[in-house]
């Protein structure tokens, strides 16, 4: 398997995941807390995967606290704009809600 992105829309009390190959089919997704047991468990999710990097909203902002434990733990992640997801979300919702759930 290729190398795979690990999006994440966090919040303060949970962070929701998607993990993406090359191709940009969707290979899993989840949503964890930011608590101790919670972050273990996404950590471990993303684990599965041996060529990733962690894509997290806003690592200036809203996302700080869980790209600072990934990237303490020794995690590739990089930052994307708060503008940017906002933009994606508009054309696949059609909303540009950031509370979708997608079943």
């Amino acid at each position: 398997m290729g190398r795979v992105v690990i999006g994440m829309d966090p919040h303060k009390r949970s962070a929701t995941i998607e993990v993406i190959d090359e191709r940009e089919h969707v290979l899993a997704q989840g949503r964890y807390g930011t608590d101790t047991d919670g972050y273990q468990r996404m950590l471990l999710a993303g684990r599965q995967y041996p060529d990733r990097v962690w894509a997290v909203e806003g690592c200036a902002g809203i996302g700080r606290h869980i790209a600072q434990r990934l990237v303490a733990d020794g995690e590739p992640v990089l930052d994307v704009p708060a503008k940017l997801s906002a933009r994606v979300r508009v054309f696949d919702t059609g909303q540009g809600r950031n509370d979708v759930v997608h079943d």
